[in-house]
């Protein structure tokens, strides 16, 4: 069993996941389900020793060993570029590897609203996409970095680990640093970045107060900064900001946020009622004189009805109205909507005011 050969077939069935285990046969995620590929035989441990073999160098199996789990990005030309997790399980290896498509798919490809390409359009503050794991922030974030990439004559630099999304040169310049490679630690490369003359910054994640709050002095002195967090909504994202300093902080924080946080983008991806593919359903917040005075005062739980309300004014959406949006299209079924939103009461009431006789 070779492992390019399983890329492969993952990619022409167009799956966004593969998972290899030994004891068991290589499983696809295909429009967020899982699949068994039962034309192969169950992985055995020499076949996951190989598929390490191919992906790792001699320093990172080194680095695998040490913390017992490693992400990776791994190209198969003429394929596809990966990201690869290797991990440890019952005292096995495991890998769980996700497609990077070679071309990066504009704003308007993937269905989100205009809203998401204003704020690629800022030229300073914070810019976070959220969601959780398999949501497709990398691929939001890779779609914004073009967008400005092909309009604006500005010096990007990333910070990820690792490295997705591989960008050329348009207008713009980019660097793509790798955390382990190219610098020891996000923070790390964020105390680089202010020599290297960015306009744009992307964080590939706000893992840690370190980063966070470079993230937010670096957005405070005059740069955009694109970066992500596994969080659910809006709400949620600027608690876990302003949680991950110490108490004493928090003020000062909410008084940075509310001046410098340009938007939240939280997302999931929703199964379409045709069974090929999935649909991006987004929360989208910006920071208008409501939702500045929701932060500065730290009063999250009434940004929800702040969104609500500014659709025609701010653009903004709530999740709810975005999966409505999607019904209303015939993209999203009833089941998977109920299934997919946060708020139940808030969909059936939207279904109710456009007389959509659901509930």
């Amino acid at each position: 069993m070779k492992l390019d050969e399983l890329l492969k077939t993952m990619v022409e069935k167009k799956a966004s996941d593969l998972h290899l285990k030994v004891g068991r046969p290589p499983v696809i995620r295909l429009h967020g389900d899982l699949t068994p590929l039962e034309e192969y035989l169950r992985i055995k441990p020499n076949d996951m020793d190989d598929f390490i073999f191919d992906v790792l160098n001699d320093e990172d199996q080194m680095r695998l060993k040490k913390n017992k789990g490693i992400d990776v990005a791994y190209s198969l030309p003429g394929v596809s570029r990966f990201r690869v997790n290797i991990l440890y399980q019952r005292g096995t290896l495991a890998m769980v590897i996700r497609t990077i498509p070679f071309d990066i798919p504009s704003i308007e490809d993937l269905g989100l609203p205009a809203t998401v390409t204003n704020l690629a359009r800022m030229n300073s503050g914070l810019v976070v996409v959220t969601g959780p794991a398999g949501s497709g922030k990398s691929t939001t974030l890779a779609a914004m970095i073009d967008y400005i990439n092909k309009n604006y004559h500005k010096q990007i630099i990333t910070i990820e680990d690792p490295i997705e999304y591989l960008f050329r040169d348009n207008l713009s310049s980019i660097v793509q640093r790798e955390v382990g490679a190219d610098t020891l630690t996000f923070a790390e490369g964020l105390r680089m970045v202010f020599r290297q003359d960015p306009d744009v910054i992307v964080i590939g994640e706000m893992r840690d107060l370190e980063t966070v709050s470079a993230a937010m002095s670096a957005a405070e002195t005059g740069h955009l900064v694109l970066s992500t967090l596994h969080t659910l909504d809006a709400a949620q994202t600027v608690d876990r900001i302003v949680d991950s300093f110490p108490q004493n902080q928090h003020r000062q924080i909410r008084i940075q946020l509310s001046q410098t946080l340009r938007g939240i983008i939280a997302q999931r991806l929703v199964p379409m009622k045709d069974k090929k593919g999935r649909a991006a359903a987004v929360e989208i917040m910006t920071n208008s004189p409501a939702i500045s005075d929701h932060l500065l005062n730290g009063r999250t739980g009434d940004l929800y009805d702040s969104i609500r309300a500014s659709v025609e004014n701010f653009g903004m959406q709530t999740l709810e109205q975005s999966i409505v949006a999607l019904m209303v299209h015939d993209k999203v079924d009833y089941e998977t909507a109920r299934n997919s939103c946060q708020r139940i009461s808030e969909l059936d009431s939207a279904l109710r005011a456009l007389y959509l006789d659901y509930v």
